[in-house]
């Protein structure tokens, strides 16, 4: 998985960036590359779909992240610096690549992770793709308190201690999470996280 911070130069304190997307419980540790791009390497596609949602939610809305998820053979190049190369990389190169293009079409202006595969094993792009950018467009239409909930819901909270941290009615919290999809988002994380 590779990431990158949208619009990073805006960053007030760039240091602190980097240390809050390091710190994010991704799963595996993530190390910056180049500037302010990070790479993680995961052994399914569906935990690096997971990894990306899980980063992406604990820095928005403040901070924007796109993200590349390749699927093929990595090579370790140096293991004491973990710099890795193969199709595995190329692949997620490929898919940021399209992911940061695709943004700027206005109909695709919500995309913020692709996947793309080397060869003809792995999961089906087709699939993967399509749920993703069902799942991004969702995120994207979010407010900061439909975010909150989202993360709260993923980390198995009641919608009733939702309810008690952000001082509204339970039947308040049901019917944001119906109207913006986040339990459809919870579920389809679930099934994406067991994609191999």
């Amino acid at each position: 998985m590779i990431g990158d911070v949208v619009d990073s130069r805006h960053a007030s304190d760039r240091g602190q960036l980097h240390r809050r997307i390091t710190q994010t419980p991704a799963g595996t540790p993530l190390a910056f590359t180049v500037s302010d791009e990070f790479q993680g390497s995961y052994p399914t596609v569906g935990d690096a779909i997971a990894a990306a949602l899980a980063v992406r939610l604990a820095l928005a809305p403040e901070i924007d992240v796109r993200f590349g998820i390749g699927w093929g053979e990595v090579t370790v190049l140096d293991a004491g610096a973990g710099i890795q190369d193969g199709p595995g990389w190329w692949s997620a190169r490929e898919a940021i690549e399209w992911t940061a293009a695709a943004q700027q079409q206005p109909a695709l202006a919500t995309v913020r992770t692709a996947y793309r595969r080397h060869g003809e094993t792995g999961p089906d792009p087709d699939a993967v793709n399509a749920a993703l950018l069902c799942r991004d467009h969702l995120l994207g239409s979010m407010d900061a308190r439909s975010l909150r909930l989202l993360r709260g819901l993923l980390d198995q909270k009641t919608k009733k201690e939702l309810a008690d941290t952000e001082g509204i009615s339970a039947s308040a919290v049901s019917q944001r999470t119906a109207r913006d999809g986040l339990d459809l988002l919870v579920l389809a994380t679930r099934d994406l996280r067991a994609v191999r």
